[in-house]
């Protein structure tokens, strides 16, 4: 991970709060950016902004970063917008669900609120990996990255 670059380091307006934490910038094999983390300490939230055309192994890499943000922040909620992405990433489902998914579980990921891109091939993957994840968590779609977050808080655990 590299660190946030000026113009991508604040957090959505939707979302703005005095305690979020930028985690960083994740950058393509090209430079360009992927994904940006923002971490909300007291909605125990993490926000994934994903950006550009995302194949398969793109969102392994932005997933990992995902992973690597839960080993040291145990957050038990996701925010995933990926309204400004586009691309079938279809391929990368398996590794999602048997890899991944089960992975970021253990480390206690417990609700998932999936923002949609408006490119259908991506939201068709999207809602492939809602299907394939919603035996283990608390997942939905949205369109809109604030009423997610709004679902998202009665997930909070106690």
């Amino acid at each position: 991970m590299y660190p946030a670059r000026p113009e991508l380091a604040s957090a959505p307006s939707s979302l703005s709060s005095p305690d979020a934490q930028a985690t960083g910038l994740v950058l393509d094999v090209h430079g360009a950016p992927l994904l940006q983390q923002f971490y909300y300490p007291a909605e125990q939230m993490l926000y994934v902004q994903w950006f550009g055309n995302l194949t398969v192994e793109s969102v392994v890499t932005g997933a990992n970063a995902v992973l690597q943000t839960q080993e040291q922040l145990r957050f038990p909620l996701l925010l995933n917008n990926k309204h400004a992405s586009t691309g079938d990433w279809s391929e990368a489902m398996e590794w999602l669900e048997f890899e991944w998914l089960p992975r970021a579980y253990v480390l206690g990921l417990r609700a998932f609120a999936y923002v949609f891109a408006p490119d259908l091939n991506n939201q068709l993957a999207s809602l492939d990996f809602v299907a394939r994840s919603s035996q283990l968590l608390s997942i939905r779609v949205f369109y809109d990255d604030a009423v997610a977050r709004n679902w998202l808080q009665k997930h909070l655990p106690q």
